[in-house]
């Protein structure tokens, strides 16, 4: 059987940021709810 899972950091980055968060409505909205909820990591 193949390994399925071939990390890729910049394809993380991109996909799962901190900077893509920002750049929509809901990803604002993901953040706002980590930040409440008391997350110490807010995004990758």
């Amino acid at each position: 059987m193949s390994q399925t899972y071939q990390p890729k950091n910049k394809k993380r980055k991109r996909t799962h940021g901190f900077l893509v968060r920002l750049r929509s409505a809901a990803g604002k909205r993901v953040l706002k709810a980590r930040r409440q909820k008391g997350r110490k990591k807010l995004s990758v």
